[in-house]
């Protein structure tokens, strides 16, 4: 949402406060087309020229992050505390032989599908299914700094992986005041073939090449930059809730009593989204 409303307020408030301050918007309107087809062209053949059709599809959902917003709220954090507690309990109270088959296979497990959300969630449920999967194998005796150290390992990979599309785009952001200068190039090429044209008709020509600058700088910082970090910000957001994972596990293999795991839980999720202790001490009694 913010974002779309964003676009419209740069756009309106470009080409409105030029109109206002006496520019004429005819000219720059049908020079637009022309200027981007050669950026936007040459921006499109850079990007497949840097990436592979994997990566492109990436930036593609990337795009589609940003204007859905971060994919996880309150009730889902709620919903991972828990699952995971739940499944610590289960360790705790009945053994490594209770926990196997829903860690074994957690689309059959009935404790992962009363969370249908998080069980679609293909990195969340490796991240925990796999984790207790090394400690229901290793009958416990595992080190529990070992086993964090895993987490954070599996948890930065993934990071890395769906920060391309950003790295994308803020590269794509970078070249595109440079593209714009090679399109404004070309019009002032263009214009120098005409020389011995009229000075009104020149000072169109080169009016219409400097759009071509003015396009790319608009594009670079005006939009692709921001999406590019807006993006970011969405991805980290996403991340929080690996972290709660990890921290809950490690907490609760450490035989931390439940209070304390709690507070590990929550300390780490924004404000926005944290529950609040009564809250989730509350749902975990009554479960």
């Amino acid at each position: 949402m913010f974002p779309a409303i964003g676009l419209v307020v740069l756009l309106v408030m470009v080409f409105v406060g030029f109109a206002f301050t006496g520019g004429a918007l005819g000219p720059v309107m049908e020079a637009i087309p022309h200027e981007m087809l050669i950026i936007g062209g040459a921006a499109a053949g850079a990007l497949i020229i840097g990436n592979s059709g994997k990566e492109l599809k990436a930036m593609g959902g990337g795009l589609a992050k940003v204007f859905k917003g971060p994919k996880y709220k309150k009730q889902d954090y709620l919903d991972v505390i828990f699952l995971v507690s739940k499944l610590m309990k289960m360790l705790r109270t009945e053994g490594p032989i209770a926990l196997e088959p829903h860690v074994e296979d957690p689309a059959s497990s009935a404790l992962f599908s009363e969370y249908p959300k998080l069980q679609k969630d293909s990195t969340l449920v490796a991240l925990i299914a796999d984790t207790l999967r090394l400690v229901v194998v290793s009958s416990g005796t595992l080190d529990v700094h070992a086993v964090e150290e895993v987490m954070d390992h599996a948890i930065k990979s993934h990071h890395h992986e769906v920060e391309g599309p950003q790295g994308t785009l803020t590269t794509l952001a970078d070249s595109l005041p440079a593209l714009g200068i090679v399109a404004a190039v070309l019009g002032i090429v263009k214009t120098m073939g005409s020389i011995d044209k009229p000075p009104s008709i020149l000072g169109g020509m080169i009016g219409s090449a400097l759009v071509g600058t003015f396009m790319g700088v608009l594009l670079a910082y005006g939009i692709v930059n921001p999406l590019a970090n807006r993006l970011k910000q969405v991805i980290d957001a996403d991340g929080t809730i690996y972290h709660v994972v990890k921290q809950i596990i490690v907490a609760s293999l450490h035989g931390h009593p439940q209070p304390l795991v709690i507070e590990a839980a929550r300390s780490g999720i924004a404000h926005a989204n944290q529950p609040g202790f009564a809250e989730v001490f509350d749902g975990l009694r009554g479960r």
